[in-house]
């Protein structure tokens, strides 16, 4: 067997995995890895199947495809876990996200972005946390502990009336009801990051009520690990 067979059967699993990246998909990264993941897969696996086959060809074919099989589904671990992480959000978090109060989104690096809005979240110039809000974090709390490999950043964001001061401060102490909340809840404080912006990067102008409600939030970003296989 000549390498190039082997070579441009692999390089025609990378180039049809490639037709199916979509431009600007945020999760390129991640699919471009199991695409090579795919073409290692084969090689390896044509390798074998070629040298272990009585039938050369036969082997040459069941290898190549194994394992990009194998080698695909390794490197589309990441993808998976946090498809899989996304959908228990979308489903517990429903009602929320039905009234605005919840958004979630799929950031680059196949990292999702859980933002909580004031309504829900915390009364205007307070750190203590509305019941509802509780129950919220509760729910995302119990998926945090089924998925450990992940890590969570926590985010707070005031609108800006205030101090510049007195904004940032009030902003960390929202990151912190939060971490306080999920780790209460069971997730381990080791994951847990918090982060206090004040009033900068406002969603909306700050020259209105609603505007303002938008820029009072809090944005929780769950991160995979290096080692999800």
């Amino acid at each position: 067997m000549k390498k190039y067979q082997i070579m441009m059967a692999a390089g025609l699993l990378v180039s049809l995995s490639a037709c199916a990246t979509t431009p600007n998909d945020p999760n390129k990264q991640a699919k471009d890895k199991a695409a090579m993941g795919a073409m290692l897969g084969a090689v390896a696996g044509a390798v074998v199947g070629y040298n272990s086959d009585s039938n050369r060809e036969r082997g040459l074919a069941r290898g190549l495809a194994l394992g990009a099989v194998a080698g695909g589904a390794v490197g589309a671990g990441v993808g998976s876990y946090m498809d899989k992480q996304q959908a228990e959000f979308n489903q517990q978090l429903s009602s929320e996200r039905q009234s605005n109060q919840v958004e979630i989104q799929r950031l680059k690096n196949e990292s999702l972005k859980i933002t909580m809005n004031s309504e829900v979240s915390f009364d205007s110039n307070s750190s203590s946390m509305k019941p509802a809000f509780n129950q919220t974090l509760r729910k995302v709390a119990n998926i945090l502990q089924r998925y450990s490999k992940t890590t969570v950043r926590i985010v707070g964001y005031t609108d800006s009336r205030g101090s510049e001061a007195y904004n940032l401060n009030l902003s960390k102490q929202r990151a912190k009801s939060v971490a306080w909340a999920l780790q209460d809840d069971g997730v381990s404080h080791q994951r847990v990051a918090i982060e206090g912006r004040g009033e900068s990067n406002p969603r909306a102008s700050n020259a209105n009520a609603a505007g303002r409600q938008l820029n009072r939030r809090v944005e929780m970003f769950i991160q995979p690990n290096n080692n999800i296989q």
